[in-house]
This record gives C-alpha cells, sequence and structure tokens, in this order.
C-alpha cells in the first residue's frame, strides 16, 4: 500500500502518452516523475510543458528513477509487452495502453513477470466507465433481457492516407509488426466491451479484405467475423477503417429473450434503442466526447478513470478494473481471429 503521492513515469510521449501525463499532473495523490520518448525533437517541448525530465530510452530513467510507482505505456502497440515486462522487472507496477501485446504468448510472459515481482498491470479499456457501457453491464449482469440470443458490434471508421503518413516505411501505423491490425489498433476497445459483458468466443468464421489501404498498411481494412459465445448466445463483429471522410459508427445491439438493446453513436456512446419487457430505461449520466486528435477521433476520453483507478488501488482502496487476465483476453480473441486469414 502506497502512502503519499503515487510516483508515475510515462513511456512513449505521442498524443496519448501526453494525455496520461496530463491526467496524472491533475490528480491530486499523483504525481509526474519523468517521460521517455525516442524522439528527441519533442523533449524541450515536453520538458517545459511538464517540468519534469524527459529521456530518450525508458532503460535511462528507470535507472534515474527509482522512486517510481507506476510506468503507464504509451509507445507503440508492438513494443508495449517488452517496456512491460522492462518496468516490472524493475519492480514497478504498470498501466498498459491497448493492446496489453500483439499476441498471446508476450501477453503471458507480462502476466508471469508481473506474478513473479508481485507487481499489478492495469490494463487500458477506459470505455468500460462510459454511462451507457455501465448501463449495459448492470442490465446484462441482473439478467433483465433474460437469454442472450444474439449480438453484434459494428465499427465502421475513416482512417485514411494522411492517418498513416502515406505509408511512411519509418512510421509505426500500418506496419503489421509494430501495429498488429485494425482490431487491435482502432477497435480492440469495443472487442474489450463485448467480452467484458458476454465472455469468451468459440467457432470463430471471419473473412476479410483491403479496400483502399493497400498503399498504407500491411494487413486488411475490413471484416467480418462470426462465432458462438462459449456461455451462450451468437455475435458477429463488423468492421472497417474505408468509410469515407469521417467515423460512421461503433455500436453494439443485443437480441435477447425478454427484449433489444442498440447503443451506438460513432464511439458506442449513445443508447439507441431500449425496448426490455416490463423495464424503464433510467437516465443516464452525459458520456464524455471521445478523443479528439484533430481531424480524427477516437474511443472515450476516460482515462482520468483509469488513473484514479490507479491511485485508489495502489492505495488499497479499490481494485484493478481492468486487469493483465482481462486485457490478455481480448489479444486472444484477436489473434483468434487473425489466425482466420491464414487458412
Amino acid at each position: 500500500m502506497i502512502e503519499g503521492n503515487v510516483n508515475f513515469a510515462v513511456v512513449g510521449a505521442g498524443r496519448i502518452g501526453r494525455r496520461h501525463a496530463t491526467m496524472v499532473v491533475k490528480h491530486e495523490s499523483a504525481k509526474l516523475i519523468a517521460l521517455s520518448d525516442i524522439d528527441t525533437s519533442v523533449h524541450e517541448e515536453l520538458k517545459n510543458e511538464f517540468n519534469v525530465p524527459v529521456y530518450m530510452t525508458h532503460q535511462e530513467m528507470f535507472k534515474n528513477h527509482p522512486e517510481i510507482d507506476v510506468v503507464n505505456i504509451c509507445s507503440p502497440n508492438g513494443e508495449h509487452a517488452q517496456q512491460s515486462i522492462d518496468a516490472l522487472d524493475n519492480n514497478f507496477n504498470v498501466v498498459c495502453e491497448k493492446p496489453m501485446a500483439l499476441n498471446k504468448l508476450d501477453a503471458e510472459s507480462v502476466m508471469f513477470h508481473a506474478l513473479k515481482r508481485n507487481k499489478l498491470v492495469f490494463c487500458v479499456m477506459q470505455n468500460r466507465y462510459s454511462p451507457p457501457a455501465k448501463w449495459l453491464k448492470e442490465v446484462v449482469e441482473s439478467k433483465t433481457l433474460g437469454k442472450i440470443f444474439l449480438v453484434q458490434v459494428n465499427c465502421y471508421w475513416n482512417r485514411d492516407n494522411d492517418y498513416y503518413k502515406g505509408g511512411d516505411p519509418a512510421y509505426w501505423k500500418g506496419k503489421l509488426s509494430s501495429d498488429g491490425g485494425t482490431l487491435f489498433t482502432q477497435f480492440s476497445h469495443f472487442i474489450d466491451t463485448m467480452f467484458w459483458l458476454f465472455g469468451d468466443i468459440k467457432n470463430i468464421g471471419a473473412k476479410f479484405y483491403d479496400f483502399n489501404h493497400q498503399e498504407t498498411t500491411e494487413f486488411e481494412d475490413t471484416g467480418i467475423v462470426h462465432f458462438d459465445f462459449v456461455k451462450e448466445g451468437a455475435g458477429s463483429i463488423n468492421y472497417s477503417t474505408s468509410v469515407w471522410n469521417s467515423n460512421l459508427e461503433s455500436s453494439i445491439t443485443i437480441i435477447g429473450e425478454k427484449g433489444s438493446i442498440k447503443v451506438g453513436g460513432q464511439y458506442m456512446n449513445e443508447v439507441e434503442v431500449c425496448n426490455i419487457e416490463n423495464y424503464t430505461m433510467p437516465t443516464l449520466e452525459e458520456t464524455l466526447p471521445a478523443n479528439d486528435y484533430g481531424k480524427y477521433k477516437g474511443s472515450a476520453a476516460n482515462h482520468h478513470f483509469v488513473i484514479e483507478n490507479v491511485v485508489e488501488t495502489l492505495k488499497g482502496r479499490n481494485f484493478v478494473n481492468t486487469n493483465s487476465l482481462e486485457g490478455l483476453k481480448v489479444v486472444e480473441i484477436i489473434e483468434n481471429i487473425y489466425k482466420l486469414k491464414n487458412q
């Protein structure tokens, strides 16, 4: 249990890393100790913005700051697992941005090192904090819908040539080894929501397409996936980053024995349908806007809830809201879907 401030350091100071750092600075019981980023051209700007030391490598940062309690991993996807292990082996707890790893084996290795060092891994799946998501969790767990028959997740976003920097070989997004694929980078939050609500899947079938990203990515931009849930019911995921001009929707439709629900909007942020036997829809809190990256929008801007959970857990007043096993299961589901590409 930590007394006083919880000391944070951030690895990777791009858009999401800066958001983590900002949320730490704003929390009254958290303290930002240092940042690391391989791009030395932004170091002076980071020093001025956050008033902390900035290092080129996370190893150098770890060596110079043994007072760190938590390391937030906000680097490219393909680096998450090894950097998490490096932090754990230095006796630091870890907050890992999605995805936890790009394969189950690496995710298991992270878990092994955490258990060996008796440290915690917090996986960032901030959509769970959105009011519609919390409401869905209540409805499903209370069996208000009765038996679950069918679940459909639709994710239709725009990611154009500019997003991938025109296929620049030096840029990490769009590269299989560093990005992992559309389900890892764009839509793992929504797969997590599905897993959180309904559990694991089996009997997976899928088709993949690359409609207009042949010059910018090494993987598909569109997929149609169907499966059974291990517990009950069937499901599907339909996704694409080939939507023209702007994001279209991220939605989940649930057909149950006693009613139907659709939560839609661009970021699974609006309850569009609630038609359930003998049930009155409650008034939900307002959903926070999506992370705004200028031309592009991401998932819900709920990272302050993540930092709050870390602080409260390390002070012994709460538990990890998205633990390493849940992070691993999302990775495993995506990996199992992608295995079908080679069949």
